[in-house]
């Protein structure tokens, strides 16, 4: 059943069943990787546009090695917060 959908899948495509499976867990690791990051940065915005664009990780690595580091640079007003404690 599962290898039929698959098998079906992969046709529609153009590409090997293997193929389909390799880009799968591909987009799978980094989407998940991504997801966790983007929870812990509490960056509720990127969550949601990670987890409902797919774009075989492209934007997922983007935003793990780009953008989740924007988050990390504090602003004037942390950092007033971190010296007044």
């Amino acid at each position: 059943m599962v290898t039929d959908i698959l098998l079906e899948i992969s046709q529609a495509l153009g590409i090997s069943t293997t193929a389909l499976i390799l880009l799968s867990v591909w987009t799978l690791a980094w989407k998940g990787l991504a997801l966790w990051k983007s929870a812990r940065n509490k960056s509720p915005v990127w969550f949601l546009i990670l987890l409902l664009v797919n774009t075989l990780g492209i934007l997922e690595i983007l935003y793990i090695f780009l953008f989740s580091r924007m988050h990390m640079v504090e602003s004037p007003k942390q950092i007033k917060k971190k010296r007044k404690k």
